[in-house]
């Protein structure tokens, strides 16, 4: 799908759903409280991932949203295990995938193999493609320029992903520079280390951002989602709109 009409040509904030879970809150529990945190402060749209649950959690999740938020935008992320992905956004309805690399952590054959998987699951479902390039924790083989592998990328995906070096970490502004330099009007997404003082950049050069650490408790991945956090960083980003 498209990534403009996905997202209803909005620059979307993605707020993550990691999937926390404890003896005394269910992951599931977790993340309908969340979601619900989320939409109610006006976040644009969820993400689901196995960061800390696992993929029988991330379905359980999905098909409650499903049932229960039928007007959310949602996706998926299967770290590992991006054919699952589909499967699961196919089966769920929903809007959009992440894929935390589509190009750049593969040696030349094993890549080729990708692209023409990526392809093949595309044709069978509708959901728009996030994929990152030169992702977060995700090692460099390809032998190709950053250039080349963004040009790719945009063969494989919808939107691209630009991140820091991990989670929860800044992404530096001159790598976003560069990535929209070479993408042109492509979509790109900022998909680590928001903060409301970015706000500003982010959105003048990106399409949508991905935000999880920031919306919890010590701006940790590990934290309970925080609502004042969520509604100051909403509040500044509806300045800007």
């Amino acid at each position: 799908m498209n990534f403009q009409k996905c997202f209803d040509n909005k620059k979307p904030v993605i707020g993550m759903l990691h999937l926390k879970g404890d003896h005394a809150l269910s992951s599931l529990e977790r993340a309908k409280k969340e979601a619900c945190i989320y939409l109610e402060h006006g976040v644009e749209a969820l993400l689901v991932e196995n960061y800390f649950g696992s993929n029988r959690d991330c379905e359980a999740v999905l098909a409650w949203l499903q049932k229960e938020c039928p007007r959310a935008k949602y996706g998926v992320n299967i770290l590992g295990d991006y054919e699952h992905a589909f499967m699961l956004a196919k089966k769920y309805h929903a809007a959009f995938i992440q894929i935390d690399s589509v190009c750049g952590h593969l040696p030349k054959e094993q890549d080729e193999m990708l692209a023409n998987h990526l392809k093949a699951l595309r044709n069978t479902c509708g959901a728009a493609v996030l994929g990152g390039v030169r992702f977060k924790y995700q090692a460099v083989r390809s032998g190709r320029s950053v250039q080349e592998d963004l040009l790719l990328g945009m063969q494989r995906c919808d939107a691209i992903v630009v991140t820091g070096e991990g989670t929860g970490m800044k992404t530096p502004l001159e790598k976003v520079r560069q990535f929209r330099e070479v993408l042109g009007d492509f979509p790109l997404i900022m998909g680590a280390g928001m903060r409301p003082e970015m706000i500003d950049d982010c959105f003048s050069l990106c399409d949508g951002a991905i935000v999880g650490s920031y919306f919890k408790e010590g701006h940790r991945d590990y934290g309970d989602v925080n609502p004042d956090y969520v509604a100051q960083f909403m509040d500044e980003k509806r300045k800007i709109e």
